[in-house]
Order: C-alpha cells, then structure tokens, then sequence
C-alpha cells in the first residue's frame, strides 16, 4: 500500500479540499509509526472476541430471573438498535479517518480537546482494569475442574501469555484473535441448534414449545410488584444488555492499523454488527424459551461454568457431559477477551499521544509497529488482579472495577456528538457526505437517537437504589460518571481548552486521500 509523501502534517492541505476520484487506497497516516497489517476479518474477530464474553454466557442467566423470558429479548433487541446507531456513526468516521484511537481523536478535533482527554482516559482504564478481571476470571473458571490450585497461578500465567502476544506483529495478533474468536461464535450456534433440538423434545423434559412463556409467565416483577414491577425488570436488564453489547465499537479502535480502510471498516462494521447481533438475540430467545425465570439455578453466585444458562439447558436436558465442555469455551471466551483488552487500551492510549492528550513515549513504535510503551503500561493494570487473592483486596478491586462500569455508555455517546459535530464540519468545507467512503444511514436522527439514548441508561443505570436505598451501590453505580466529570472539568480548568471551530477541524491528519 502506497503513502501519500506528497502532505506531511507541516504543510497540510486546505481544509476544503474534495475529495478526489478513482480508489482511495493512500493514507495519511501521521506519525502513530503503527502497521497496518490488519484486515476486515481480523477487525471483526477483535471486536466479537471483546463482545461476546461473560455478558452472554453468564449474565443472561440473573437477567432473565429479574425480567422474564419477553422482557430480556426485547431489551436485547432495544439495546441493538442502539449499537448500531453507534457503530454507523463510527464507521463513516473511521472509514474516512482511520487513526489510532479513533473516537478520542475524533472528540480532540472535532468537539474539544477536554472532551477527547476525558473520553479517552477514562476508556483507557476501562479496558485495562477489565483486563484483570478476565484473569480472575480464567482463574476462577480453571478451578471448575480443580479447587485445590490457586487462581494466583493462572493469573500469573494468563497475563505473561497475553503480554507477549501484544507485543508479536499486528497480523499475528490479528489471527490469534480470529481463531479463539471462531471457538465462541461456533459454541453459540451449535447451543443454538441444540436449544431448538430440546425445545423439541429431544430432552429429558420431552416438548417444551412456549410452555415457560406461559407459566411462569413472559414477564416477571423486579424489587416492586404489578405492572410497575415489571417495567424495573425490564429497565434493570436494558443495562445488562447495554453492557453484554459492550466492545462492539472496538472495530474503530483498529482503524489506524488496517490495511485499505476505505473498504476494511465499512465491511467489518457490517459484520460485526448483524453477525453480533443475530447471535445475541437467538442466544436470549432460546434460554427464555428453555428455561423458567423463576428457577433457583438462574440466581447462583458462582463464575464457572456451573452458572452458565448454556449448562442450566444441558443439565436439564440430561447431558452431563456438556458442562465439561462449555467451561472450556467459557474460558477461550475470556482469554480472548483479556487479549482484546490489552490491545483497546493501547491503542487508545497511542491515540491519546498522537493528539499530546498522553506522554509522548507512549506512542513509539518498535520495528514491527508494536507500541511497546502502550502496550507494556497497559497490561500492567493487570497486575491488580492479584487483589482477589485476599478477601480485603476483592473490596479495593470491585470498587476499581466500579470505576469503568459505564464507561462504554460515556464513550457510545460520545461517539453520537462527534458523527454530530463531523457532518457539520464536512458541511462546512464543503464536503458532501456522498463522496465518503461508507455513509450512516438515516443521519443526523439515528446519531441523535443514540446520544439520547445512551445518555438516559447511563444517568438512570443505577436506578434501583432509589428504590431501596444502598449508599454504597449509589457510588458503585455512578463514580464512574463521577470521574469522566471529575477528569473533563480538571483538565478545562488546567488547560483552557475551548470548542473547535468548524472552520479549523481537523480533517487531513490520518485521512483517506485517494
């Protein structure tokens, strides 16, 4: 792939410059010094390998005893049309300026510096803290098949495996994730094959058609009783689905290293997106169909594969033998969720430098491209996992984690104000958005509707402590809303920083020339 040397960032062109025909394969990449050695497919893989984790394999489960069977699938079809509201708005940006970091860019230039130091930092320690809860994780789930070895060990292991494999050539990387991604997708349709198998008697429960939908019934009541009830189980589980969606919008997180952008992205956003969303829904539709939300199993506290309504199915079905198997899938789930955690956060990170919101070391690159400094800052957060090997250092993490709980919904609005602000700055240089390499649907409403949306789930996710008050699951619930505001109006006050013209956006740095 050819690099346009013609434009280098001191000589930059005029804004206003059109577009020009015939393929957009030259890029100005800016000086992130990164390989663009992935593809649509590799892009894809990143993102369903951070999608599709512990959210749908054991999170569905307590969500389908708060709402019922109805309410569950229609808050994971709601929190769809959300996403990809996102994702659109992602793609046209991404597809036209593909830099590292993507959106903490795009909020730099576009919006205000402030908002993209805000944005990124607190995305940055989202995935990074997130990082070490998938190495409990792994630990934890390890221990199905065996108590006695603590998880201290595994997470040792764990985290000097997927150090060392962020540090390997961008494509390896690329096909690795691919790989251990494809083991996740193929379980999900095989349990899906196997569902509609036990639903039509196959099972040791013979034919069970809709007979859950009927008793105990489509919806349940969550905390109050009648109608009202059944609204608060609805809500509550609209979060959990928000956050089973989570790691979706990682596809613009590696535009600044793909090969042919232009094409890549619009194709991986697509992918992504239905091949994501298809599994998700068919997933919650068939646990509510197959197993009642009243069931005492729904309810465990445990994090192996005993826990998993996949196994709940199979249980109840009278295959012992698939547990065994499902906790294997479970844990290639999240080691390939921990490998995509280490790369998101060092990427945004690089991306941060790229725009002097970060330490200009952190974007170096060695000669394969790896942003080593990046990459070594942010799995060390990792490290924190060993805080679960005590009962005092579980409290200090889960407050930690706490910390990055909603920051997935900060950043999808966030993403809904720059395709805002982006398709008023193309107007204003007299750029037509038909000329981009993909196009949004339905614009400006679909961006709004996200901004609208993401912005009530995220001001109301911790809405049941209203309803019985906890002081501590208040703050746990919104501290991180609390820092995002805390790191916005700290960094204005420093900084000065003030909204970005139209007229002076940035949109040369990193963008597809032609």
């Amino acid at each position: 792939m050819l690099v346009d040397s013609s434009h280098d960032e001191k000589t930059p062109r005029t804004s206003n410059e059109k577009l020009p025909e015939g393929p957009r394969e030259d890029i100005e990449t800016g000086d992130s010094g990164l390989d663009r050695g992935l593809h649509a497919r590799h892009l894809q893989f990143i993102a369903v390998g951070a999608t599709i984790g512990t959210g749908l394999f054991l999170g569905i489960g307590s969500a389908l005893a708060k709402a019922g069977p109805v309410s569950l699938l229609i808050a994971f079809i709601f929190m769809g049309t959300v996403v990809y509201s996102v994702m659109t708005s992602l793609g046209e940006m991404a597809a036209y300026i593909p830099v590292a970091g993507s959106f903490t860019a795009y909020a730099t230039r576009f919006v205000d510096p402030t908002l993209g130091f805000a944005m990124g930092w607190i995305y940055w320690f989202n995935w990074s803290i997130t990082f070490a809860l998938e190495l409990t994780a792994a630990g934890l789930i390890i221990q199905y098949w065996n108590e006695s070895l603590s998880i201290a060990i595994w997470i040792a292991v764990f985290w000097v495996i997927f150090t060392a494999l962020n540090f390997l050539p961008i494509r390896w990387f690329g096909e690795v994730e691919m790989w251990f991604s494809s083991i996740k997708v193929v379980t999900i349709i095989g349990f899906i094959i196997f569902s509609i198998c036990i639903n039509a008697g196959a099972g040791d429960q013979g034919y069970i058609g809709f007979s859950n939908w009927k008793s105990p019934g489509p919806f349940a009541e969550y905390m109050v009783e009648g109608d009202k009830g059944k609204f608060v189980g609805f809500w509550a589980v609209l979060v959990t689905a928000g956050f089973s969606y989570q790691g979706a919008e990682l596809v613009g997180v590696g535009a600044g290293e793909t090969a042919n952008p232009a094409k890549a992205i619009p194709s991986a956003i697509r992918w992504t997106f239905w091949g994501v969303f298809v599994l998700f829904i068919s997933t919650v539709f068939f646990v509510g169909l197959n197993i009642p939300f009243d069931l005492d199993a729904l309810n465990s506290d445990k994090t192996d594969a005993s826990a998993s309504p996949f196994v709940i199915v199979a249980v109840r079905a009278g295959v012992p033998v698939l547990p065994h198997i499902l906790n294997a899938v479970l844990l290639t789930a999240v080691l390939t969720a921990a490998n995509s955690n280490i790369y998101s956060s060092s990427r945004i990170i690089v991306g941060l430098a790229d725009e002097n919101l970060a330490p200009q070391f952190l974007k170096r690159t060695n000669r394969i491209g790896t942003p080593y400094y990046a990459v070594g800052l942010s799995s060390l957060l990792g490290l924190l996992a060993f805080l679960n090997i005590s009962s005092s250092g579980t409290v200090v993490f889960d407050w930690l984690l706490n910390i990055s709980a909603t920051a997935s919904f900060v950043t999808w609005g966030l993403i809904s104000v720059c395709h805002l602000r982006f398709q008023k700055i193309l107007k204003a240089n007299g750029i037509d958005r038909q000329e981009l390499p993909f196009i949004a649907p339905f614009q400006p409403y679909l961006s709004y509707y996200g901004l609208f949306f993401n912005a009530l789930i995220t001001l109301t996710n911790g809405f049941t402590v209203f309803i019985d008050w906890n002081t501590s699951d208040f703050f746990s619930s919104y501290i991180s809303l609390i820092l995002f505001i805390v790191l916005y109006v700290g960094h204005k006050l420093i900084c000065r920083t003030k909204v970005v013209p139209l007229a002076e956006a940035d949109i040369v740095k990193g963008r597809v020339n032609s």
